[in-house]
């Protein structure tokens, strides 16, 4: 293990700072004893509050490789761990012939020359400790998920023609599921768990404010409470995430605004709705008028400090 990797709780939270990652103290316990115990992090929540950020901030914090898996339905062990490389090998087998080579044993064509390693095997086999992701691992079958127990508990695989391959150094190792379908008790037995909700309005600020540090502490409270007050109030196929909340932050800056109002929250919701059931679902139970009604009552704020468009004085109050 490398000296960075024992880094202390107070310095894991001033490096997630550091790489704009906001979180509280029970996700940083509970990430700090995975890398302390060496077992994998099972992350679980909603699509986009920040699982597989996790891994990317801690490949930033170690200085170190991320190798991805993303998974989904059909994966299998060949595109997760490795494949002969059929074309090399041919043609290694034709040279040998064209040479009149009388010795041809497999070992000319089955070492680590003619393997494509895929994430699983590059994990097993890199030279410095790599954080390993495996995204969205409730989008694979059950099988697979019971081949990855031997690698998640020891860390090696069986290659049949090379024989058994070890960790030269346990990778950290970051699972995430959106919870589409039940985990085994296998999977689970062998990670640290971490369930991640949506953030509170107050860490929304937080997060727009250290990833779009040009936006201004009003319109990122506006933006944390409207948000929140979706999440809240409507029943939706697909809430509003982390990301589209700073996709939307950043689609208001560039349109050069400085509070919300009526008009440009009209304009701007395909930043936080994606299908059309939601947006009718917003319009028809709250529209922008309602949403800006919502958010001037969170905040307290007065007509003055929260106004609204000029041309849309229901928004105002």
């Amino acid at each position: 293990m490398s000296k960075k990797s024992t880094l202390s709780m107070p310095e894991l939270r001033t490096a997630f700072e550091a790489h704009g990652y906001i979180s509280d103290k029970e996700l940083l316990t509970t990430v700090y004893l995975a890398l302390k115990l060496e077992k994998p992090l099972l992350v679980e929540g909603a699509p986009g509050v920040g699982k597989t950020e996790i891994a990317k901030v801690l490949s930033k914090v170690f200085d170190t490789e991320l190798i991805r898996l993303q998974c989904y339905e059909g994966l299998d062990e060949n595109k997760a761990l490795y494949e002969w490389n059929y074309q090399r090998q041919l043609i290694k087998i034709q040279m040998l012939r064209d040479t009149a080579c009388q010795n041809l044993s497999e070992d000319d064509v089955f070492s680590l020359d003619y393997l494509l390693e895929r994430p699983l095997l590059k994990a097993i086999r890199a030279e410095n400790r790599p954080v390993l992701l495996i995204d969205e691992i409730d989008k694979t079958d059950e099988e697979f998920e019971a081949f990855l127990f031997e690698i998640l508990s020891d860390f090696q695989i069986s290659i049949p023609e090379l024989g058994t391959v070890s960790a030269k150094h346990i990778p950290i190792v970051v699972l995430t599921s959106n919870h589409d379908r039940e985990l085994s008790e296998g999977l689970r037995r062998r990670c640290v768990y971490l369930y991640i909700d949506y953030p509170t309005i107050d860490k929304e600020i937080n997060i727009i404010r250290a990833k779009i540090p040009e936006v201004t502490e009003k319109l990122a409270l506006q933006i944390a409470t409207a948000v929140n007050h979706l999440r809240n109030s409507l029943t939706l196929s697909k809430q509003p995430s982390i990301a589209e909340t700073l996709d939307w932050t950043r689609a208001l800056i560039a349109m050069h605004a400085d509070h919300l109002d009526s008009t440009m929250v009209k304009q701007t919701m395909g930043l936080l709705f994606k299908n059309r059931d939601d947006l009718t679902a917003f319009q028809k139970d709250m529209g922008a008028d309602g949403l800006c009604a919502a958010v001037k009552q969170a905040t307290g704020m007065t007509n003055t400090a929260y106004h609204c468009h000029n041309d849309d004085a229901s928004c105002g109050g």
